[in-house]
């Protein structure tokens, strides 16, 4: 008599539920702001890294988008760029922007302050350390000047118009972009599997990116490449797009600093740690909340 072979498991959709989900992240926050010095900031180069890879692959994609419908051409480029969330979340890297959660670990009183304040310091100079590292190599590969240089005027244009935002307009699309990373990684806490994180993180950061919210780690890579650019471009270059250098003589470090990163900065750990971390913590996590 022939030997009937098992039959396949069924295909598990069992996720996690918004209790199980808030726990988890209680969990990785506190583990991630108790960690070592040296392990906190490698992870933190990776993490901004990873994010400025994105912001490679969102550039390329979007150079030379001019003739599909307006809306289209950011989603196809906010998908690309929700490659680095996806490296993050999956290589257990540090990003600034999901750090600021680590205030549900300190509601919970599982860290201190100062745990908080040093893994946030950690973190955030980390990620610019592995976004300007990019910034280098890529800068050194020539890349930025293929496509007859189209690449690197689309640097040059992405990075001007993030300087120009007001103050007040720079902290909202802080924000908004933090609330839809958060947002995106809390999803993922949801997952029991690589594809369900994955699919977690797709489409809040294709939407902050299709529309134009700011982050600030992306950011530390996206300005200094359009300084970079903007400051050894060859006279040949700027007569084969046909704009003149001075139209982007406003890309400086006084200005990223004070007109981007500072504001950004300032709406991530609103949107981030605020609206998404505390109010999930309200919402789940404090003393007498309902399980």
């Amino acid at each position: 008599m022939e030997q009937q072979s098992p039959s396949p498991s069924p295909v598990s959709f069992d996720l996690h539920n918004p209790h199980e989900m808030a726990k988890i992240a209680e969990a990785a926050m506190t583990a991630k702001a108790k960690r070592p010095f040296g392990t906190a900031f490698l992870g933190a180069i990776f993490g901004g890294f990873f994010i400025a890879l994105a912001f490679v692959f969102f550039t390329l994609v979007t150079t030379g988008s001019g003739a599909m419908p307006y809306g289209m051409a950011k989603l196809v480029g906010g998908i690309c760029f929700s490659m680095g969330l996806m490296l993050v979340v999956l290589c257990g890297s540090d990003l600034f922007t999901s750090t600021t959660m680590t205030v549900i670990a300190k509601a919970s009183k599982k860290i201190t302050w100062w745990e908080l304040i040093k893994n946030w310091l950690t973190v955030y100079f980390g990620n610019f350390a592995g976004a300007l590292l990019l910034v280098a190599i890529i800068y050194a590969s020539g890349h930025p000047w293929d496509a007859n240089g189209s690449i690197a005027l689309n640097y040059l244009n992405i990075a001007q118009h993030k300087i120009h935002h007001t103050f007040i307009e720079a902290v909202a699309l802080g924000i908004m972009c933090n609330v839809m990373v958060c947002l995106g990684v809390w999803l993922a806490f949801s997952g029991r599997s690589t594809t369900d994180k994955i699919l977690a993180v797709i489409l809040p950061v294709a939407m902050f990116v299709a529309c134009g919210f700011e982050h600030c780690v992306a950011n530390m890579y996206e300005i200094p490449m359009g300084i970079l650019l903007q400051t050894t471009a060859s006279p040949d270059f700027w007569a084969a797009q046909g704009v003149e250098a001075a139209k982007y003589g406003d890309l400086n470090l006084a200005d990223f600093l004070l007109h981007n990163l500072l504001p950004v900065t300032i709406g991530n750990i609103i949107g981030g740690g605020l609206l998404v971390g505390m109010g999930n913590w309200l919402l789940f996590l404090r003393p007498g909340a309902r399980r």
